[in-house]
């Protein structure tokens, strides 16, 4: 195994660099698939006629495919149909819609996890229907949500790796790169991009814990 070029000054730039496109990539799909997911959720939970209907379709098409597909339909489909994103706008995307369906699905869990009691209690003070679910009902709902939330959070971060195949330059694609170039480091490097990985996601998981005590408390 070769250890001396995957520790080379030029293999740990090149993984840096991709390590910067994964983040970006990342944080970016994280807070639009989060709104998104949060809007899905709410419209999917008020029943309003049409709105909620439209949500369950949205929801139910998304999570049902597979998210190598909505990446290549991201670049390749749309860029055949005229619309031509750039390949990180495109994993953005990707990410994003899949993603926000899944997040839609926790939202509507947590505000159903929430005791009847309270919105007819809230109902019986005078709260109308939006006040109820902002002030009463959102708020408890959110604190039920942190684990499942960054469980879906962590499983994005590593599927940004699937924008490999439309060449996105994040970090699996530059470790590729690298052991294409030196094929005995392909086992040091594929350990290394690993540990990076874990310690990313990892670090999101004992944010969690602490704000799940934090919240608790």
């Amino acid at each position: 195994m070769d250890f001396q070029h995957t520790f080379a000054p030029e293999t740990l730039r090149t993984l840096m660099e991709g390590l910067l496109v994964t983040l970006e990539v990342a944080a970016s799909a994280i807070v639009l698939s989060f709104i998104l997911g949060i809007i899905l959720g709410i419209l999917r939970y008020t029943k309003l006629p049409v709105l909620s209907q439209l949500a369950v379709l949205y929801i139910e098409v998304m999570r049902n495919l597979p998210l190598l597909l909505i990446i290549f339909f991201g670049y390749f489909g749309l860029r055949d149909m005229g619309i031509d994103l750039p390949v990180t706008m495109a994993a953005i995307a990707g990410l994003t819609v899949f993603t926000s369906a899944l997040i839609a699905e926790i939202v509507r869990s947590g505000l159903n996890s929430v005791e009847k009691g309270q919105i007819e209690a809230a109902r019986s003070q005078g709260f109308t229907y939006v006040q109820t679910l902002w002030y009463i009902i959102l708020p408890q709902a959110l604190k039920r949500m942190i684990p499942p939330l960054v469980s879906q959070f962590i499983t994005l971060v590593k599927d940004t790796s699937l924008a490999v195949v439309i060449s996105l330059e994040e970090m699996m694609h530059n470790a590729q790169i690298v052991y294409n170039k030196y094929v005995n480091a392909t086992i040091p490097l594929l350990l290394l991009v690993a540990f990076i990985y874990f310690t990313i996601n990892y670090s999101l998981s004992r944010v969690s814990r602490y704000l799940e005590k934090r919240l608790a408390g």
